[in-house]
């Protein structure tokens, strides 16, 4: 149960720290920064209507019943309760690294259409 609970906790922030919406890496030539700091704000702004935590609760959830399921069959009561809160850690995770990047996918096609040259 605890190597569980590392794993997911590594994972997500393995995931969350690699996609931040913060490191969007566009063509400097010809950027007025004072309309790119302005911009990028605003497209933070935009990015940040994406749902991460309702996507990790769902998650949590169903990586709780997947898991409880799946320790009932191949364990006993003790098992299933271990398995449940090993998948709602790795659920969890795997959802919010989703709307993570789901996020940083929003953020940059903002920044492109503001007419910026991605490069990340």
């Amino acid at each position: 149960m605890r190597a569980m609970i590392i794993l997911g906790t590594a994972g997500l922030l393995l995931v969350t720290g690699c996609t931040s919406t913060k490191r969007i890496v566009v063509d400097p030539q010809g950027v007025d920064q004072a309309q790119y700091q302005q911009d990028l704000a605003e497209c933070e702004q935009v990015a940040d209507q994406v749902s991460t935590g309702r996507d990790a609760t769902e998650g949590a959830i169903g990586g709780a019943v997947l898991g409880g399921i799946l320790g009932a069959i191949f364990g006993d009561s003790g098992t299933a309760g271990r398995m449940a809160g090993g998948g709602a850690v790795l659920g969890g995770a795997g959802k919010a690294g989703d709307a993570q990047q789901e996020k940083s996918r929003v953020m940059k096609n903002c920044m492109r259409g503001r007419g910026y040259r991605v490069l990340n």
